[in-house]
């Protein structure tokens, strides 16, 4: 009798070790020529929401890369727009990294803390930047589209930068808009991943330079991405 509880106690503790760890997984990359670059993942192991939120942020993240042509990308586009045009920060919250996603990811102490009087913060200081820069044609400006290269993506993988989980990271991808008959640009500093989608994690700059909202490299015309290894 002693030696099958044996048994089952260790049958026990091979299937919950088994059901903990995440095996490697394929994620396609476009390259800036076009074309698609396959590469595995690391090994993650994911981990639990700490919160009771609902929605993507609470469930775990996933190695699939997000796509700019599904209609979330847009409409959270259209949200931060919206906001920046109107100078309503509240309103651009659906294109933020979700807290419960943040939670998730930061090893650091009290991770809620850090991303509603830092993060979130910065972000909606940033959107009122934005609103500024256009002045007065800001209710009559339009948006054109939002120039993200995926070429310029990369995966951050768990344990750097304070993080527990990994993602893939894109940097100075463009909002091109048109006011007073003119196309002008500014910077989305940093986009990660969360279960397949964009989020923005920083508008105006990863690092600011002090305190106050930050526009990132407005520009006359379009503009280009370009590429920086930000975590």
């Amino acid at each position: 009798m002693m030696a099958l509880g044996v048994l089952l106690a260790a049958t026990w503790i091979l299937i919950t070790h088994a059901q903990g760890i995440r095996r490697p997984r394929l994620a396609s990359t476009p390259s800036r020529s076009g074309s698609t670059t396959t590469h595995a993942l690391p090994t993650t192991t994911i981990l639990p929401s700490t919160t009771t939120t609902t929605g993507p942020g609470a469930l775990p993240q996933t190695g699939a890369f997000p796509s700019t042509s599904d209609p979330s990308f847009t409409a959270k586009m259209e949200d931060l727009w919206n906001g920046v045009s109107g100078g309503t920060s509240q309103s651009t919250l659906p294109a933020f990294l979700p807290e419960a996603a943040y939670i998730q990811l930061k090893a650091i102490g009290n991770a809620q803390a850090d991303y509603t009087g830092r993060l979130v913060t910065e972000y909606e200081d940033d959107v009122i930047a934005a609103h500024a820069l256009l002045r007065s044609s800001a209710s009559a400006a339009s948006l054109i589209s939002v120039n993200v290269d995926s070429g310029f993506s990369h995966w951050v993988p768990p344990g750097t930068c304070y993080n527990r989980v990994g993602y893939f990271e894109v940097p100075n991808s463009r909002i091109v808009y048109a006011a007073d008959g003119q196309v002008s640009s500014f910077g989305i500093a940093s986009m990660i991943s969360w279960r397949g989608e964009w989020y923005i994690v920083h508008l105006g700059a990863v690092l600011p330079s002090g305190s106050g909202g930050e526009v990132d490299d407005p520009q006359s015309g379009p503009g280009s991405p370009a590429y920086s290894s930000t975590c």
